[in-house]
């Protein structure tokens, strides 16, 4: 065996796919830094920079060294730091807090499909970066009083369990319903404090889209998201658990588009992905057939959305192909 075997269908997609999510959040992060007022945002986000960077151009040379055309991600083309302001009063380390959160799931996945030491140890390396800025930045909108915490809970004295079948019940709306346990209200918040963040940012995409079918269609994304936080916020109060949104972070007048609406469509697709993920493990671990039946929608309605953003995608001509397999079919036809 060479010493570096020939790289997998698997390690080159996920290498693929790494490449666009990095040099998207490479051209955000170059407008947030430009933009930056608060001297500690500027150094995370700044740090940051420097760290993914330098994984890009590792990923490039992989490509180089396997013959593999170089993807086109995203470009100088797709950023314009010149623009107003966007988004104020610690918005941006919000935002860059929820892509982080999606690159922690995207490495992490993408360990359990590679399996060349050197891409391991890479993706390894990526998402440890992804978990120390995930906390940096929660840390920084902790001091500056703009997170919400979860609800806090009486902490328990023994040990239940199960007794019977009404432990699941709820799928009734006028039924009587068990209070949340810990674990549900654990899904609910992340899913709020989630959905908040995702709607901001697509509320200042919808602000200053070039083209009249993308507003729209940021546009119907924040009302979903409204509309998901509505109803979630809805189940604390009808258990009585207190729900807030984050304080922080606000969408600015600026009507003046700092990206393409090509990647702000793209990271757009990422958050549905990233939504419809979370969803799924709300369902998973809901125990109450009325919250699983609620995600389920929830998921329904975010691949209806996602399904039309990608159908926009294509007609513009802005979805880039990942590299494909060979199709034996047509060559024998052929």
């Amino acid at each position: 065996m060479p010493e570096k075997p020939a790289i997998t269908s698997t390690e080159l997609g996920g290498l693929w796919i790494t490449y666009q999510e990095k040099t998207m959040f490479l051209r955000m992060l170059e407008y947030f830094i430009e933009k930056a007022d608060d001297e500690k945002a500027k150094e995370i986000m700044t740090n940051l920079y420097e760290e993914l960077d330098l994984y890009v151009s590792k990923i490039t040379d992989i490509f180089k060294n396997e013959g593999a055309a170089i993807p086109v991600g995203f470009t100088s083309h797709d950023v314009n730091k010149g623009v107003p302001k966007l988004y104020d009063n610690g918005l941006d380390i919000m935002l860059i807090r929820l892509l982080k959160e999606i690159s922690m799931g995207l490495h992490s996945l993408n360990i359990t499909m590679t399996y060349r030491e050197d891409i391991v140890m890479m993706f390894k390396e990526l998402t440890a970066i992804a978990q120390n800025y995930y906390n940096l930045c929660t840390q920084y909108l902790l001091e500056k009083g703009m997170l919400v915490r979860p609800p806090y809970v009486s902490m328990p004295d023994s040990v239940e369990f199960v007794k019977d079948n009404s432990y699941l019940g709820g799928i009734n709306p006028f039924g009587e319903k068990r209070a949340l346990n810990t674990v549900e209200v654990a899904h609910l918040h992340h899913a709020i404090e989630s959905n908040f963040a995702g709607m901001q940012m697509i509320i200042g995409f919808a602000q200053c889209a070039n083209k009249s079918e993308v507003k729209m269609f940021f546009n119907e994304g924040a009302e979903l998201a409204k509309g998901i936080i509505k109803e979630l916020r809805e189940v604390f109060l009808q258990s009585d658990v207190p729900s807030a949104e984050p304080s922080g972070g606000n969408v600015t007048a600026s009507t003046v588009s700092p990206f393409s609406d090509k990647l702000m469509m793209y990271c757009t697709s990422l958050l549905c992905s990233f939504s419809m993920g979370g969803n799924s493990l709300g369902t998973a671990f809901s125990m109450r057939n009325d919250l699983s039946a609620k995600m389920s929608v929830f998921m329904k309605d975010i691949f209806e959305y996602a399904h039309k953003g990608a159908k926009i995608m294509i007609k513009n001509g802005w979805m880039e192909e990942p590299p494909q397999m060979v199709e034996r079919k047509q060559i024998i036809k052929e």
